[in-house]
Order: C-alpha cells, then structure tokens, then sequence
C-alpha cells in the first residue's frame, strides 16, 4: 500500500475554520493514461483545487514503477494526506485506487473484490480512517466491473465491498456514518445498486445506504458518464449514472445527512476536459 503525508490542520491553523461545516466528498475516476493524459492532469489538479472537498475517492489512478505516483501528485498539489490500493504493475505501470484527505489518515487497508471465477480479481476497495474534526471517519473507495454483462460479478463485488464495510465503520449508534466512493459502472437500477440502497435484500443485514445524489442532486439526472464529454463522442452506452457518494445507514441522525450533490469537471481546462467522467460532489452534514 501506497501512503503519502500532507498537513496536519491542527498545526496549520486550519482545524478552527473546519469545524461545524459541512463535509465535502468528491468521488471520481481519473481515466488512467488514456487520451491526452498529461494535459488532462493540469486541468485535474485545477478542478480538484476549485472544489476543495475534504475527504476524495478516486478510481484509475496510475503510478510508474520507478517515477511519478498520481495520488501523490495531487496529495503534494493540495497538501492532503494520501492512500493507495496496493501497486501491481504491467509495463512499469500501475491502475489503483486512491483515497485523498484534508485531514490525517490513521490506518488504512485495502481488500481484492472476486472476479468472475470468485476468486480475488484486480478490482479492490481501499478503507481510510481519517482522523476529521468531528471525530473518526471511514472513508471507502472503489471501482467495479465494467462490462455491461457483468451485473452478477458486480453483485458478488458489492457483497465483499459490504462485508469490508461491516468490519470497519464506527458503532452505526454512535460514531459517523460510512463513506463509500467510487466508479460502481452500474444504474442506480441495477441489482448491484439495489441491493445496496435497501431496495432488495442487502449483503450484510443492518447495514445499507443512503445514495447522496437521489436526495440531494441539483436536479439534473446526474450522469457522470455523458455524451457530453467530448472524450466519449465514440462510447457504446453513454447517458448513465455510474459513480456515487453512499452514506451508510443506520446512523445517528442527522450525522452524514445530504445537503446537496452535484457533478464537477465538465468544463474543459487549457482545452480539455479532465476525464472521460465527471466527478460527483456531495456535501454531508456533520452535526
């Protein structure tokens, strides 16, 4: 596992000025190393900048064997703690998930999710538990399947991701509620997602989730995967919503309750749009 340090806030100054706002999840994949990928990371940095979100999920996040690490990058870029999945690489090159932090990361695990045979596969979760002002917060990221096919592999991959959830959130009594971040490249429709949101029986009981956007989105359908991005003027199935902000339930309400939700990185930056989708934004209340 990968792990960078960014600042301490409470020895910056900058504790005081956190404490009783909302909290700002993003959650986005980065498109690895596909198309124009060096100008494409400027404008990520730029639209990471302007949306200042405290806790980041990122999915398709790459590092060379023997030089530049993305996450690190951005960490270095924003002065916030960072995490990876573990680096496997192909060709001196790496594909992860990365959890950014404003605050310090504590601990951290990672876990493969089963592939199409059941087995542990190349697709993980990765767990942060950042240590916010208001106290412990699980942060999760992740990254399904892709194929339209694969409904049942993402259905068992969801099962894992709820387990791993299960084992590391706070008292649901008590502490902050889950967050879990990623590219689950499935509808809200689905079974996969249904599952999670309660509208069929969940893989671990007691444990399901509120999806940020269904109560919180700025009234748009949402779609973080668009034929509005140039990059997927060529893309079989566009016009979906694939990426998410959940918060776990139960939860000592009103703890993790949506403010709003909205999408971010539409807009190009020196010319080009930062990935191939647009990153989620969901504002969490803290207290």
């Amino acid at each position: 596992m990968s792990w960078s340090k960014g600042r301490d806030p409470a020895a910056t100054g900058d504790l005081a000025a956190t404490i009783g706002r909302v909290l700002r999840v993003m959650s986005w994949n980065l498109w690895w190393r596909f198309g124009r990928w060096w100008p494409r990371q400027r404008a990520i940095g730029e639209t990471l900048q302007a949306v200042d979100a405290d806790v980041i999920g990122l999915q398709e996040v790459w590092a060379e064997q023997d030089g530049a690490n993305q996450a690190e990058i951005l960490a270095d870029l924003l002065g916030y703690d960072a995490v990876q999945t573990d680096l496997r690489y192909h060709e001196g090159l790496a594909f992860s998930n990365a959890i950014l932090s404003r605050w310090p990361i504590d601990a951290a695990e990672s876990r493969a999710l089963p592939g199409a045979d059941g087995r542990p596969g190349h697709r993980s979760v990765l767990y942060a538990q950042v240590r916010a002002p208001f106290g412990p917060l699980p942060v999760f990221t992740t990254h399904l399947d892709w194929q339209f096919d694969a409904s049942a592999v993402r259905v068992a991959q969801v099962a894992a991701l709820c387990e791993f959830v299960a084992e590391h959130r706070n008292e649901p009594d008590a502490g902050y509620p889950a967050i879990v971040t990623g590219d689950f490249n499935a509808t809200p429709e689905s079974d996969e997602i249904r599952s999670m949101t309660g509208r069929t029986a969940p893989p671990v009981g007691g444990l399901v989730f509120t999806d940020a956007w269904e109560v919180g989105g700025d009234g748009s359908a949402g779609l973080s995967w668009s034929r509005c991005n140039p990059h997927l003027r060529d893309a079989t199935w566009p016009e979906r919503r694939l990426d998410y902000v959940f918060v776990s339930w139960p939860r000592p309400s009103p703890l993790g309750t949506t403010v709003r939700c909205r999408l971010a990185g539409q807009d190009p930056i020196g010319g080009v749009v930062p990935s191939d989708h647009f990153g989620v934004v969901a504002e969490l209340r803290t207290r």
